[in-house]
């Protein structure tokens, strides 16, 4: 257990200790894996990756260097992970780039708990074919009881008999649930929803991209619209360092044009916990600094 996040430390430990195994956030491993000491580690290590959904480039650098991830998933509530990205057989006959599209789902629910499901406002399962957006809930072994002393907020929870985990996913074909963001992260951008991780996933593929965030910003026209902060990779020579602009042209060649921010920023850091995990409440509040409410 480190007392900081120390990269250098980080790499020093697994060249020379023989480690097998080790846990972080995404925001964290984007950093180990971009490491100037990062090379491809002489024996495959477990690595356990949550806080927040790893995108799918993330996922491919990790295979490279011969991190195989653990992707987890779950919430305070759930007693931390309650599903797991499981590998499937045919996994290792894809590319590269699509086993890593398959980890970065959320996966399937742990043995010891009721299956997970993904349902509409009316508590009905969505239909299995990636496409119809519904809210995971839970219940099973590692749900908690209830919130203490505190029936009312417990009830509105657990309504309809499962718990209400506040993400928005999908339901693959086998059996796989995707989540597409947080009930409070979704864009609503002139009525058209936009998925924050979609854009995230989208920007992170650019070459000279370390890091991205996603957030809504209010608009006169379109209620709200996407916003990105980006830190680029270090080292980067003058050639390959790029602005906000030519990110946002990246995105409209690679998405849909409604989807893509209408502004990017390059920054030296953003706001996260000691943990690692990423605060967008903390860029939310300077954005929407004067306006009553945070969504529009």
């Amino acid at each position: 257990m480190l007392r900081k996040v120390d990269y250098d430390q980080i790499w020093q430990t697994l060249l020379s200790e023989g480690v097998t195994h080790m846990n972080g956030a995404p925001t964290i491993m984007i950093q180990v894996v971009h490491h100037p000491l990062a090379q491809k580690l002489p024996k495959p290590i477990t690595c356990t990756v949550a806080g927040s959904a790893p995108t799918s480039t993330l996922i491919a650098r990790m295979k490279e260097l011969n991190m195989d991830i653990c992707h987890v998933y779950g919430l305070t509530e759930t007693y931390g992970p309650i599903t797991k990205s499981y590998p499937q057989p045919g996994f290792d006959e894809l590319s590269l780039d699509e086993r890593a599209k398959n980890l970065a789902r959320q996966g399937h629910v742990y043995l010891v708990s009721d299956d997970v499901r993904v349902v509409n406002s009316r508590m009905q399962d969505v239909k299995w074919d990636g496409k119809e957006v519904g809210e995971i809930v839970f219940r099973g072994n590692l749900v908690m009881k209830g919130y203490h002393n505190d029936p009312e907020a417990t009830a509105k929870a657990f309504e309809g008999g499962w718990f209400h985990s506040g993400d928005l996913a999908v339901r693959h074909a086998d059996g796989y649930i995707a989540i597409q963001d947080r009930q409070k992260d979704i864009i609503i951008s002139g009525g058209e929803n936009i998925s924050t991780l979609e854009v995230e996933s989208c920007i992170s593929q650019h070459p000279a991209v370390l890091e991205v965030a996603v957030i809504a910003i209010p608009h006169p026209r379109w209620g709200e619209t996407p916003k990105a902060f980006v830190i680029l990779k270090p080292g980067l020579t003058a050639d390959k360092v790029v602005t906000g602009d030519q990110l946002i042209a990246f995105c409209k060649e690679n998405m849909a044009g409604f989807k893509c921010p209408s502004s990017i920023v390059v920054v030296k850091e953003l706001p996260k916990t000691s943990t690692g995990k990423l605060q967008k409440y903390v860029l939310r509040e300077q954005e929407w600094k004067g306006h009553s409410k945070r969504v529009n």
